[in-house]
């Protein structure tokens, strides 16, 4: 198995994507908009990748949190909020907030079971900062580590309960960033003790199956690679003092925050001690160097992938969507009364 997720070029697989899929067998895909167009027809996309490796439970991904990252769009399917709807909802009643976070995930959730994603890139627990850039701005659950880490964890359980994995990202942290990481490397020049605050949410969330790392650079752990291709920052920060001995993905490694060929990339990230490699644009060349770079999966990473596969429980996605959109609704309204 390769360890790398793959991205998609269109809404029906290509022979040409069909038979190195095959060949090469990913650890898992990612779709994007170009990929969705219906319910009957995502669920035939997903059903041909699972086809192809012979097995239901396959790692299928996306990124769909609500508000301005969203794949799956109206009218064919329902727009969902933002993080900054619930950490408003937060600052007057907690434990509502809390409910209509879990209630959001769930009924999102059930979006994704319905046409097989299995995977969602979601939630963010990056801690929200004053001035940073606004790339992570109104996705954030907040300001406040423990508030974050409790609606992100509300939205872990929500998406379990529909029978789909979440992913904690970025570890270890993009809210205190200057610039786009989809454009250019962000620099963060926060020092040691003011770090602690950026991953105190994932700390507290370190048992979540799947995370996802970030594309900046922190100077006061490593002052020459991004975290995403720093040993140090993968090693020491993610797996020792967060803790997080989950699935560990890159973010896409096709980002310009990131130089280099993609292959090179893939291969830098594993070795930095990602499990991993994200690579979302579906370029066939790209993606042969990168079957080409990498060694096969590890044990390890193989282990942590069969764990967060496993980790929904049975018989989940029976819930009602309509009952869950208006409980959330009806939370949410105590927010702007």
């Amino acid at each position: 198995m390769v360890p790398a997720i793959f991205g998609l070029s269109g809404l029906a697989l290509t022979a040409d994507e069909t038979a190195f899929f095959r060949d090469a067998d990913p650890a898992g895909y990612i779709l994007f908009g170009r990929n969705v167009e219906s319910r009957a027809q995502m669920r035939a996309l997903t059903d041909s990748l699972r086809a192809i490796h012979g097995r239901e439970n396959l790692l299928i991904s996306i990124d769909q949190e609500g508000g301005r990252v969203a794949r799956m769009k109206p009218p064919v399917w329902p727009a969902y909020p933002t993080g900054e709807a619930f950490d408003r909802l937060y600052d007057t009643a907690p434990a509502s907030a809390i409910e209509a976070a879990r209630a959001n995930a769930e009924a999102l959730g059930l979006d994704l079971a319905e046409v097989g994603i299995t995977l969602d890139c979601y939630p963010s627990l990056d801690v929200r900062q004053s001035g940073a850039h606004d790339v992570i701005g109104d996705r954030a659950f907040g300001h406040d580590p423990m508030r974050v880490a409790a609606l992100g964890r509300a939205a872990l359980d929500g998406l379990s309960r529909a029978g789909v994995v979440g992913c904690i990202k970025h570890i270890p942290g993009h809210g205190r960033a200057m610039a786009d990481s989809h454009k250019e490397l962000p620099t963060v020049t926060a020092s040691e003790e003011e770090l602690e605050m950026d991953l105190r949410p994932f700390r507290t969330l370190a048992s979540a199956p799947v995370g996802m790392t970030a594309h900046v650079r922190y100077t006061a752990w490593d002052a020459e690679n991004p975290g995403t291709l720093s040993p140090f920052v993968v090693g020491e920060i993610i797996r020792k003092r967060i803790g997080f001995d989950g699935l560990l993905l890159t973010d896409d490694l096709d980002m310009q925050a990131l130089s280099g060929a993609v292959p090179e990339l893939a291969a830098r990230a594993l070795a930095a001690g990602c499990d991993i490699a994200l690579n979302c644009w579906a370029k066939m060349d790209d993606m042969v160097g990168i079957a080409k770079a990498v060694p096969a999966i590890t044990a390890e990473a193989q282990r942590r992938l069969e764990a967060a596969l496993g980790s929904c429980p049975q018989g989940v996605g029976t819930s009602d969507h309509a009952a869950l959109v208006a409980r959330r609704d009806a939370l949410l309204a105590q927010g702007v009364a």
